[in-house]
């Protein structure tokens, strides 16, 4: 029988009691977040202050960009000041916070990644009809479309996450992070929530599959270009889009499907920060910073020739 309690505050992970050790997360930590943050500022920077970039794919990288900010910002922080103020303690409506960010930022990114993946399938298989297909107000369009999707199913979660009583407070995770919540809830089933988990993962899927089958158009679009640099430079951003957005889904997928241990796991942490804090960090170089023009932006807005000189 479930011995319920009145939670009013959660403890998150502890990686270990060892000092050393405790440092060693805190500058992980610390360099993931500056690299992410420090990437993602410069695509950030660069879109808005070079009026070459003012154009629709370069808009939904800045959004991106923005995004990745914002769901780093949610987790990391807070696990570092945690850390500096030798406490594991977040608040019941902290904790439910980082949950509605959270989701709310990642099914943002997916939606955003797979418009990406459309606007590129315009770019390239039908460039004719780009500017008319993709103006500002359909741009203006997709975005609200995108946030108020990601507004409504991170909604859906947090009410479906903190609807029930929770019997535990210890949260084996890094950040209040769904399936953890789930295991020390007092019910044995939480339907509405295991709903949404699932209507998420069908919907996750969906946006794969429909950047998989728009990518085959492009791939076979490419083909026939006469230019081998041409092909070139369409493989090497779409394969990389793929790639991320491959281990972003099966990682998620994985750490949201797979039974939760009593105990503290290592292998559940290496998914959750696989799919939380590898993505956000990795997009500005996949889709940014590899880029003629992003690379070409940045040096004229910061003067950075010598870096990017023989990259």
């Amino acid at each position: 029988m479930f011995n319920r309690t009145a939670v009013s505050d959660f403890l998150l992970l502890e990686f270990s009691e060892v000092p050393e050790l405790q440092f060693l997360q805190f500058t992980a930590f610390l360099m993931v977040y500056l690299a992410t943050v420090t990437g993602n500022l410069l695509i950030i920077s660069s879109v808005v202050l070079d009026y070459h970039l003012h154009t629709p794919m370069y808009f939904f990288l800045m959004i991106l960009a923005m995004q990745d900010l914002g769901q780093v910002s949610v987790t990391i922080p807070k696990s570092m000041i945690n850390f500096l103020l030798n406490s594991r303690y977040i608040s019941y409506s902290g904790c439910a916070a980082q949950v509605f960010l959270l989701v709310f930022f990642i099914a943002s990114d997916l939606c955003i990644l797979t418009v990406m993946a459309y606007d590129r399938y315009v770019a390239i298989c039908n460039p004719l009809h780009y500017e008319i297909i993709f103006n500002w107000q359909v741009c203006s369009e997709m975005l609200a479309g995108v946030w108020t999707a990601g507004f409504l199913y991170a909604g859906m979660h947090t009410t479906g996450t903190f609807a029930t009583d929770f019997c535990s407070n210890v949260v084996n995770q890094f950040f209040c992070e769904i399936p953890q919540l789930i295991k020390l809830t007092c019910s044995d089933l939480n339907l509405t929530e295991m709903t949404t988990i699932g209507v998420g993962v069908a919907l996750g899927l969906g946006c794969f599959f429909y950047i998989l089958a728009t990518y085959a158009q492009i791939f076979t679009t490419v083909l026939r270009l006469p230019s081998a640099k041409g092909r070139q430079k369409a493989f090497s951003t779409c394969i990389p889009h793929l790639i991320v957005c491959s281990t972003f889904l099966f990682t998620g997928s994985i750490a949201y499907l797979m039974p939760v241990s009593n105990t503290p796991s290592w292998l559940e942490l290496i998914f959750t920060v696989t799919y939380s804090l590898v993505p956000p960090m990795l997009n500005p170089v996949i889709y940014g910073i590899r880029n003629k023009e992003i690379k070409k932006a940045i040096s004229k807005v910061f003067g950075f020739r010598y870096f990017f000189r023989n990259t």
